[in-house]
């Protein structure tokens, strides 16, 4: 799979742009601010139907326009597929594959697979678990569409539950409603999850391995209340206490991913380039992961991670990618002669474009 052509129409500070890929290597060069990542962006948003830096849709249209349009050229196991998204304000956005708009969003969700490798991945060791559950759902959710129905479940009956919380309601038997759901949904997520890890880390603790040349022992433990007790019964003991607070503190929603470098928190012992390997591994592993579960070559987007990165494990990456094994990859840098030095000897089709202002060349 690799996305042949990107027009894009008021999207963030570009105006309007017209580009055809090289189905392998495709390398994008601008000072910060140029507008190379919201390219990266647009790519990301016509996989996942929202932008990865900005969540608020109307916020992705450029300043004084009244819409913005983004449309991709695909090709999918050698069928053609064009995919549109447009949206104008204070209307409801349109996304559509092949001229046929989606009833539900989610339906597009795993038809174009695609990682990106960001410095906001930082945001994964540094901020809450809210951070590292949203990297769990977003793998099983591109391959698995039973587990992304029953978190939208599972998350509309939290809102419920939430709701009568707030409202101080007493009736035990309208609790247990939203309670029974919370408890079928949340049990299959926990299971799912575990499952997940179980299988994800031995190739996560690979890629480390690779990219850092070196001994160092990673980990991750999947941390949950479910463990060691039923949803039904938690929710059933933390009724009082849930009132009291007004929202509901048990279940799969607090669940966390603990990230370990040898025997502590990375998040405390890890260096720059330590944490930096750590999270592209992750998402290498990520890669990987999507590639042998549906058959499909993701889309790789490698945005700004070169910086902070010593020249063997900026090498180490290179070598990794440019192997058959990955796709399509997009690169974003600031340093055209740093780039050249990062991809030459590479042997693929590589395409260089230039970003000015909005303008790409």
């Amino acid at each position: 799979m690799y996305l042949k052509r990107l027009s894009l129409v008021n999207y963030k500070n570009i105006s309007q742009a017209e580009i055809s890929f090289s189905p392998k290597i495709n390398c994008f060069i601008g000072q910060n601010g140029a507008g190379k990542t919201n390219i990266l962006d647009a790519v990301y948003y016509l996989s996942y139907c929202k932008s990865h830096s900005n969540s608020i849709d109307v916020q992705n249209i450029a300043h004084n326009e009244d819409f913005f349009v983004i449309q991709g050229e695909y090709l999918v196991h050698d069928k053609e597929e064009h995919i549109y998204c447009g949206l104008k304000r204070k209307q409801k956005k349109q996304f559509k594959r092949n001229k046929k708009e989606y009833e539900r969003l989610s339906e597009h969700i795993g038809l174009l697979p695609l990682v990106l490798i960001s410095p906001d991945d930082n945001r994964l060791i540094l901020d809450g678990s809210e951070e590292r559950r949203k990297f769990i759902d977003s793998i099983i959710s591109q391959y698995d569409k039973a587990y992304l129905q029953s978190l939208i479940q599972y998350n509309n009956a939290l809102v419920q539950r939430n709701s009568l919380l707030k409202g101080q309601i007493t009736d035990i038997s309208v609790y247990e409603i939203w309670e029974e759901l919370l408890s079928e949904h949340g049990t299959r997520i926990f299971e799912k999850r575990v499952k997940f890890i179980d299988e994800f880390l031995p190739v996560f603790q690979s890629f480390y391995k690779f990219l850092s040349t070196n001994n160092e022992e990673v980990k991750l433990d999947y941390d949950s209340q479910l463990k060691n007790e039923s949803l039904v019964s938690l929710l059933n003991l933390s009724r009082e206490r849930d009132r009291i607070l007004g929202y509901t503190t048990k279940g799969i929603h607090k669940d966390d991913l603990d990230m370990h470098l040898g025997e502590y928190p990375i998040k405390r012992v890890g260096s720059q380039g330590q944490n930096k390997t750590y999270l592209i591994a992750l998402k290498l592993a990520q890669f990987n992961f999507i590639k042998q579960i549906s058959g499909t070559c993701p889309i790789l987007l490698l945005d700004d991670i070169f910086d902070k990165l010593d020249a063997n494990r900026v090498k180490q990456i290179i070598k990794l990618v440019s192997e058959d094994n990955f796709g399509q990859i997009f690169i974003t840098d600031t340093n055209r002669e740093h780039l050249d030095e990062i991809i030459k000897g590479v042997n693929q089709d590589t395409h260089i474009f230039t970003v000015e202002n909005g303008n790409v060349i």
